[in-house]
């Protein structure tokens, strides 16, 4: 045997295992919306999955974040389309609207490109799992809440965002089912709006003037939170409670303008999502069933502190 075969088979012996050690996945993520800070904390969460799960298991796990300016479920279907162009090795995305993105994430399905879905399901796609929260149970919680604060009686109103969403609609489901629990309460109605806080806050200001008598509001997500000044009346008069529990949403329980706030584990959204599709491709392992739900966190005046400190770690600066 010639110096020279020794040598490239001394090297072949020696760069396969490291070869094998290196081996990359790149994973899509798509969100809502950038620059919303509860899909800012899941894209952290994300990161940080792939930093401590690509070290446990020698390998290297890139995240590409692509997400547009405002919701959009076209440019959410375009940027699908570019992470398949590109050789992505699976998908996370939340869905502005299923039925706008169902065919295009089974044409990824088809491509090989596992698909896994968070806080916005295509529950007709071929998505093998649904990250989030149960959505119905949500908004039911968040009505009686609301019926507590209000000691069982009042009048109110509940604002939602963007209509299409699935998750929203199973929300405002569950707040109308639990309505119908609480004879004495009116509900008004559930009004829906674009899901920026400007949006959000002109739409509760409208109904306002238009119903004087509101005792009290569920939010079924925290977009007019998302801005200073938001709620106009003066505190504890219409008692609110909200879903999420983002940074600052937690300036208004302090203020005493919202009574409770129901905490999604955004950040353990990113994680779970690195994590399942870790162990799709490269354990060949699938989820246990394929709708994990995580439960809410209750948060109030007496824990607000403590859970802000969650944000140190979500959103570091």
């Amino acid at each position: 045997m010639t110096l020279l075969r020794r040598l490239s088979l001394l090297f072949v012996c020696v760069t396969a295992p490291f070869a094998q050690a290196q081996k990359t996945y790149t994973l899509g993520m798509i969100a809502k919306s950038s620059g919303n800070p509860f899909f800012e904390a899941a894209r952290v969460g994300a990161l940080d999955a792939a930093r401590d799960l690509g070290k446990k298991h020698g390998v290297t796990i890139k995240i590409d974040w692509r997400t547009p300016n405002e919701e959009d479920a076209q440019k959410q279907a375009e940027f699908i389309e570019q992470l398949l162009l590109s050789g992505v090795d699976g998908i996370i995305i939340s869905c502005s609207d299923a039925n706008k993105l169902t065919d295009t994430i089974n044409k990824a399905v088809a491509q090989g490109v596992p698909v896994a879905t968070f806080s916005g399901d295509a529950p007709a796609s071929k998505r093998f799992v649904s990250i989030g929260i149960d959505d119905f149970q949500a908004g039911s919680e968040t009505f009686e809440a609301l019926a507590k604060e209000l000691h069982d009686t009042g009048t109110v109103a509940a604002i939602d965002g963007n209509p299409n969403a699935t998750n929203l609609q199973q929300r405002a489901a569950g707040f109308r089912a639990a309505a119908k629990r609480h004879p004495g309460i009116r509900l008004v109605d559930i009004f829906y709006h674009k899901e920026t806080p400007q949006d959000a806050v002109a739409k509760i200001e409208q109904v306002m003037q238009a119903h004087p008598d509101i005792t009290g509001w569920g939010l079924l997500g925290g977009w007019p939170l998302f801005t200073d000044n938001a709620l106009k009346w003066r505190a504890g008069t219409v008692k609110c409670v909200s879903i999420d529990a983002l940074p600052q949403q937690l300036a208004y329980v302090r203020s005493g303008h919202v009574q409770l706030l129901l905490a999604q584990d955004v950040y353990g959204y990113g994680q779970l999502a690195v994590e399942v599709l870790l162990n799709k491709l490269h354990f060949k392992k699938d989820p246990p069933q394929p709708i994990a739900n995580t439960a809410l966190l209750s948060v109030d005046r007496d824990n607000v502190d403590a859970f802000s400190r969650n944000w140190e770690k979500w959103l570091p600066k």
